[in-house]
């Protein structure tokens, strides 16, 4: 089977999670004696982070004629230095004129006729693609990415789309702004639809009505730890790790609900510290929560890690209090290490993989979070039994066994698609 993995923009350069699920596909398939072509449209020069087989052939489409035009993104400065308000808001302000006077130059109005715009120029370069590919399926890995592959015409060649959040988050204004020019196309993309993937089968309810074909729930692999090299709970230790993993974007990954919670429980645990790994547009203004806390010494922004397994291993609670996710990667392989957990009960993805009180907590409030986090802190026998059973939890999303799922629901897509 010939598989075209798409990625619009995003996969060169960059260690998120889509990139890294891209990857995973590509090389899983590959070795299962697939022909896998990764194809995207990104006008940044660059390559890979996570590493490719090398029967996997990498392409970028895009090319300097491609008439695009790219706006700054300002950026809402959230702190309360004064020195960088007053520098956030002038830098914010430029862009806004920068943007105003690129738009009146090409002619256009508003965001909306930008969107477009780009959206019918890059579209463009993927019917001539496919008719030379010819492949036997095509996944795509964001809604971004459907919508610019079936923009211009019809395609002619099966497509999954791969769903990395809660289905409607993609087509609607529920976590960010998008108008309603925006929410109608995106929509409209799940009409020329093959089939869908999601993580979880209550993801199915959220799939717009407009979509026809098949949905499947898949869920991502997670990297399995042997039973022998998990987390020792029950083992003395001069200091204590609580830990999280990911984008240091505040108003999605709520790291300041974790850091408040530590820093109403500091004293109490005074052999305890508090490790934020990754980075994000949010930084200078945790270190600021974190200053202002008097917890420089107790809680630490450790930047990106290459190694996350490693530095699971060496903690001993996981923190996750993410307003929303898809899946939760990260919090997935804090588990397979046998880390108990703490989560939000209402953010989807969280609430599928911690089993509440049986491989860790999910919490109502920034209350509960704390009474958890003391709760874990404090009882080493708990961390021991809730982090025992999260291990046995994750055995289910073992790779070999995902992918299987995968070439089973693409050999039903391509059947199902011949029919027609």
């Amino acid at each position: 089977m010939k598989i075209l993995i798409l990625q619009n923009q995003g996969f060169l350069n960059s260690q998120g999670g889509t990139e890294k699920m891209a990857s995973f596909y590509a090389n899983s398939f590959s070795k299962l004696g697939h022909e896998v072509v990764i194809a995207t449209n990104d006008p940044k020069d660059g390559k890979p982070i996570f590493s490719l087989d090398q029967k996997v052939r990498l392409v970028n489409l895009f090319h300097e004629g491609m008439d695009t035009i790219e706006l700054e993104q300002p950026y809402t400065y959230k702190g309360r230095n004064p020195f960088r308000w007053i520098y956030f808001k002038a830098k914010k302000k430029g862009q806004k004129w920068r943007n105003a006077s690129l738009m009146r130059k090409r002619g256009l109005k508003n965001r909306d006729e930008v969107f477009l715009h780009n959206l019918q120029s890059r579209s463009k370069v993927w019917k001539p693609f496919f008719e030379q590919e010819k492949p036997d399926i095509i996944l795509s890995m964001s809604i971004a990415t459907l919508l610019e592959i079936t923009y211009s015409d019809a395609v002619a060649f099966p497509i999954i789309n791969t769903v990395h959040g809660r289905p409607d988050y993609d087509y609607t204004d529920i976590l960010w702004y998008r108008s309603e020019q925006e929410m109608k196309l995106l929509k409209e993309s799940y009409s020329k639809l093959d089939a869908v993937q999601v993580f979880f089968d209550n993801y199915k309810a959220f799939l717009p009505d407009n979509f026809k074909g098949l949905a499947r729930a898949i869920p991502n692999p997670i990297p399995q730890m042997d039973d022998l090299e998990i987390v020792d709970h029950l083992k003395t230790k001069e200091r204590y790790r609580i830990v999280h993993i990911g984008s240091l974007i505040n108003a999605g990954k709520q790291q300041e609900l974790a850091i408040q919670a530590f820093s109403e429980l500091a004293e109490q645990f005074p052999n305890w510290d508090l490790w934020l790994w990754g980075e994000g547009v949010d930084k200078a203004y945790l270190e600021e929560r974190i200053a202002s806390l008097k917890l420089k010494d107790r809680v630490f922004l450790a930047g990106f890690t290459d190694k996350p397994m490693e530095k699971l291993q060496e903690a001993d609670i996981f923190v996750f209090p993410s307003k929303y996710e898809g899946f939760g990667l990260a919090l997935g392989e804090a588990m397979t290490v046998g880390l108990p957990a703490i989560g939000l009960k209402d953010c989807s993805g969280v609430n599928e993989l911690i089993q509440h009180e049986k491989s860790g907590f999910l919490a109502a409030d920034g209350q509960e979070f704390k009474a958890y986090l003391g709760m874990l802190m404090g009882d080493r026998q708990l961390r021991d039994r809730l982090g025992k059973e999260a291990h046995e939890q994750m055995k289910a999303y073992k790779d070999s066994l995902v992918i299987a799922q995968w070439e089973d629901f693409m050999d039903m897509v391509v059947k199902d698609h011949q029919k027609t």
